[in-house]
């Protein structure tokens, strides 16, 4: 079944290869949403890596405390980190982590989602109500599948990852 794409703002991705357009679901995860426009709008997510790609499943990124390969980037704690403001709450719905869904990481607490975020690389059912989903790629899918990918021994850790160039709404 094709699902409409709720509407609302697009986020823009400048990765190596190309640019990735994103649908944002201010409906689906207003908090989450608005979370991503005031990180994207300050700059935050620009230089952060993809510290976590595992084949198959999906690339995280967005540490902004230590994933900024231009500024404070520590290999060893990204993936830990967050920006400076308070986690959010869980925003679950009925929509799926299809191919191409942005969804926001947390830890094992389901009310501790603040700056990482993931993009599905196939379809991860397994995840529907257990995770935020909070937008989706429209454009440029074919950039985000050559992200360099991790070690599928590590977690997916990715050493000498590839990262966000920038990134800007409109």
């Amino acid at each position: 079944m094709v699902r409409k794409l709720p509407k609302g703002p697009s986020l823009y991705l400048k990765l190596k290869d190309g640019i990735v357009v994103c649908r944002l679901f201010e409906k689906v995860a207003f908090n989450h949403v608005e979370r991503i426009i005031e990180l994207v709008n300050a700059g935050s997510y620009n230089n952060v890596v993809f510290h976590r790609v595992i084949e198959g499943f999906m690339a995280q990124t967005g540490d902004v405390l230590f994933g900024n390969h231009e500024k404070n980037f520590t290999p060893d704690r990204c993936g830990t980190g967050s920006s400076e403001k308070p986690d959010l709450a869980q925003e679950f719905s009925d929509f799926p982590f299809d191919r191409g869904v942005l969804g926001m990481a947390r830890s094992q607490d389901p009310n501790s989602a603040n700056s990482q975020f993931f993009i599905m690389l196939q379809d991860g059912h397994f995840l529907n109500g257990n995770y935020t989903v909070f937008g989706k790629v429209t454009r440029g899918m074919k950039f985000v599948d050559r992200i360099k990918k991790g070690d599928s021994n590590l977690n997916g850790a990715v050493e000498n990852p590839d990262m966000i160039i920038s990134a800007w709404l409109k």
